[in-house]
């Protein structure tokens, strides 16, 4: 069985889990701290980070946009492929994963989940102890115009980068889960990209995810809503 090193609400390894079940992989999943630094965790990916997939046969896959590749060039194709056939398109996905995976990471994701899951479990020599609100704050604030980029994308497209679901579509689910998992995703501020999420949250390979619980937290009201 192959395996996916992940943190229930790291959005990166929630992309991936998106994909997985896109491609009807059921990995064995194993949680991962990062903030551990576990030596055995950071020989199969020295920069440290979620999520790393190992095949069955023992190679390592590590990091979100790496595994996506590997699995268009592995296992994709037909309808069942995540990336467009036409390299200008392609462009277009990549564009909008680079956009989610590390712009929305960087101005929203990562200080919320950061800040209100990690740092309760972080070593206050790690970073751990009170979450900083000015930073949640700003994420808060950030949103609002991501929120709006989607709704905008989806206003003349049928998926985020063109008339079919792909990579982009999940990533930008993935982090926005993660953040509506913590109640902070303004649904009112953009009525189309939430009919979007919509659709992507009624998927099948959604479910798992709407699953999740961590210990110590209840996920929003709205998170596990098909009909929010």
């Amino acid at each position: 069985m192959p395996i996916l090193y992940h943190h229930p609400l790291c959005p990166h390894s929630r992309f991936v889990r998106l994909l997985l079940g896109e491609f009807g992989v059921e990995p064995e999943l194993i949680e991962e701290k990062i903030f551990e630094r576990r030596e055995e965790f950071l020989l199969l990916n020295p920069a440290g980070q979620t999520p790393v997939f190992i095949e069955d046969s023992g190679a390592v896959v590590p990091g979100a946009t790496t595994i996506a590749e590997y699995f268009d060039e592995v296992y994709g194709q037909g309808d069942h492929r995540l990336m467009p056939d036409e390299p200008y398109e392609r462009v277009e996905v990549r564009r909008l994963l680079d956009w989610f995976h590390h712009k929305f990471f960087a101005e929203v994701s990562q200080w919320l989940v950061t800040e209100k899951i990690y740092k309760r479990f972080m070593p206050r020599v790690a970073g751990g102890g009170a979450p900083d609100m000015e930073l949640i704050r700003a994420a808060r604030t950030n949103i609002w115009y991501h929120l709006r980029y989607i709704g905008y994308l989806i206003g003349h497209r049928n998926w985020l980068a063109g008339n079919r679901m792909t990579y982009a579509d999940l990533a930008a689910a993935a982090h926005l889960s993660s953040v509506d998992f913590l109640g902070d995703v303004p649904w009112d501020e953009d009525e189309t990209a939430k009919h979007w999420y919509a659709r992507v949250k009624s998927r099948p390979a959604f479910r798992a995810l709407l699953a999740d619980r961590l210990p110590g937290f209840v996920p929003a009201e709205v998170y596990a809503d098909l009909d929010f």
